[in-house]
């Protein structure tokens, strides 16, 4: 089986990265990087200053446009489909055409990567989003992530699950997000693992159990999923844990303890002496100590009702002898989620660099330093995932993959 890639949503190539650190032969394909309503695509220029651009199988190029116009059919075979896809609202509804078809909401990209899958129909996919994904929304938890798994299902595939904190396997940063490991039931793991019971799934021979070592399983929760996508979308509602399984329409899911290693802290990424715009200035201080300080402010909702709004203090600075909180794309602004740390060489208080937020997410330094202009350079590591954790997920997809005929 060739081991080649197709990359939707790529970013500036975390998923390309991660596996590109194999050295074991995977080569993309194609990708597809377009962000909606960006006057200048920051992130495919990066992707394409590392990696050149893709023509498609009709030799043209549109891999950045938007992907709701590509044909599918154009996309060139591959073994393995990844992505990472917004967190949106999955609700569907039957066509006015056919009872039997289905509409999502416009613009919802999950609906992208269906159609990439009945298009191409790739043995393997490798998907990444926020771990809020398997409660969402809030007055139907689970609902969007059941109709992924039906999606799915109704394709021939099954499908593993982890919420994995980055932190916990030897990264920088307290990063939570769900990845998403699907298969054709006619390959060679397909095959292998509807033999398997789903507790080991989860536990222990899963791709998701061995790249990401559990320490313990706690009891498998069981749900049935429709058959009809819509039915699903009107009236599923299911208690998704951190990790589980999908086989024939039969939801297992388990919360897990994480089997710890070693994290990396943020003192061990940090840069000396940077240049002085990084640095705090004495105009802007009290401001910072006021976001970051805890408060108790009198509000008013839209309705006129009174009522105080708290909040707890966060760190200030944040300590080097532990990963980072998870990076926003607003980081560098001024606000209450961008880090701030006390330098190493002047022990004055700074903003991160655009290379120290490269290293918390495992690029490697000034990987985006192509043009790009800072606050893009921010904006592109915190819409980024973290690339040693696709490497672990790629060493034991090499071993499924030698598995195949």
């Amino acid at each position: 089986m060739e081991k080649t890639i197709c990359e939707l949503f790529a970013g500036v190539g975390g998923f390309r990265a991660g596996f590109d650190k194999l050295e074991t032969g995977w080569k993309t394909v194609w990708f597809s990087q377009w962000e909606p309503g960006a006057k200048t695509q920051w992130a495919h220029k990066c992707y394409v200053h590392h990696y050149g651009d893709s023509p498609d199988a009709n030799g043209e190029y549109h891999t950045c446009d938007d992907i709701g116009i590509v044909d599918k059919a154009s996309i060139p075979d591959h073994t393995l489909l990844v992505g990472g896809f917004p967190c949106q609202d999955y609700s569907v509804a039957h066509t006015l055409a056919s009872a039997k078809g289905i509409e999502g909401k416009k613009g919802v990209l999950w609906w992208q990567i269906r159609d990439t899958i009945i298009a191409k129909k790739p043995p393997f996919c490798l998907l990444e989003n926020v771990d809020r994904l398997l409660k969402s929304p809030a007055k139907q938890r689970g609902r969007d992530f059941g109709v992924i798994l039906v999606c799915l299902a109704e394709l021939g595939y099954s499908a593993e699950w982890r919420v994995v904190n980055a932190a916990q396997y030897g990264a920088a940063q307290r990063r939570r997000r769900v990845f998403i490991f699907a298969y054709r039931n006619d390959t060679g793991y397909g095959k292998k693992t509807c033999d398997i019971d789903a507790k080991d799934i989860i536990s222990a021979k899963g791709l998701m159990a061995r790249a990401f070592p559990v320490k313990e399983t706690f009891p498998i929760k069981t749900a049935e999923l429709q058959k009809d996508i819509v039915n699903v979308s009107d009236s599923f509602s299911f208690a998704f844990s951190d990790a589980g399984y999908m086989h024939g329409r039969t939801v297992y899911t388990a919360d897990i303890a994480e089997l710890e290693e070693k994290p990396v802290c943020i003192g061990e990424i940090l840069q000396k002496n940077v240049d002085e715009r990084f640095y705090i200035t004495t105009d802007k201080m009290s401001k910072w100590t006021f976001l970051k300080g805890a408060k108790k402010l009198p509000r008013v909702s839209q309705n006129g009702h009174e009522y105080v709004f708290s909040e707890g203090p966060i760190a200030f600075p944040d300590p080097w002898d532990r990963p980072s909180r998870t990076m926003l794309t607003s980081e560098s602004t001024l606000n209450r989620s961008t880090h701030v740390v006390s330098d190493p060489g002047t022990g004055r208080l700074r903003i991160l660099t655009p290379t120290e937020t490269e290293r918390l997410q495992g690029f490697e330094d000034d990987w985006t330093d192509t043009g790009i202009p800072d606050r893009m350079r921010y904006f592109c590591m915190g819409n980024a995932l973290v690339v040693p954790m696709i490497t672990r997920m790629g060493k034991v997809l090499d071993t499924i993959i030698a598995d195949e005929a």
